[in-house]
C-alpha cells in the first residue's frame, strides 16, 4: 500500500510540474512577469549559452523589464523525475523572440534541463534552469 501511495504522490507531482511548464509558456507568451516570478524560487539560477548566469528572481525581473520583445514558445516535456522535494524536467523547446519596435524575429530551439524544488506550501518552483537553445538557420 505504501508503494501505491508513493506512486500516486509522484504522479501528482509530475502533473503539477507539467502544469508549471505549461503556465510558464503561457506567461512568457502574454508577457506576464508576475506570473513568471511566482513560478521560480527566490534564489533561482538560469544558465544560457554564451551568457553569464542570471542569479535570483530580482535579476530575472530586471533583465525581463529591459527587453522590448514578444515571446512565442512551444515545447514538449520529454521527462520528469521526482525524488521527494526535488525534481528535474527535460523539455524540448522552440522559442521565437520578436522585437516590438524594429528587427527581425529570432528563433531558437533545443533542450532545457530544469531542476525544481517543492516549497513548504507544496508548490513546485524552478530552482535551476539550463537552457541549451541554439539559433535556427533562417529559411
Amino acid at each position: 500500500m505504501d508503494t501505491h501511495l508513493g506512486t500516486s504522490a509522484a504522479a501528482h507531482d509530475e502533473q503539477a510540474i507539467r502544469a508549471l511548464v505549461a503556465r510558464w509558456l503561457e506567461a512568457s507568451a502574454t508577457g506576464d512577469l508576475p506570473a513568471l516570478l511566482s513560478l521560480m524560487a527566490e534564489d533561482v539560477v538560469f544558465l544560457t549559452p554564451g551568457q553569464p548566469p542570471i542569479r535570483g528572481r530580482d535579476a530575472f525581473a530586471a533583465d525581463a523589464q529591459q527587453g522590448q520583445y514578444r515571446i512565442e514558445a512551444s515545447g514538449e516535456v520529454r521527462e520528469v523525475q521526482v525524488n521527494g522535494d526535488w525534481a528535474y524536467c527535460w523539455s524540448q523547446l522552440v522559442v521565437t523572440v520578436t522585437p516590438l519596435e524594429t528587427g527581425s524575429p529570432v528563433r531558437r530551439s533545443g533542450p532545457t534541463l530544469t531542476i525544481l524544488r517543492k516549497e513548504p506550501d507544496g508548490r513546485w518552483v524552478v530552482f535551476r534552469d539550463a537552457n541549451m537553445l541554439t539559433l535556427e538557420a533562417s529559411a
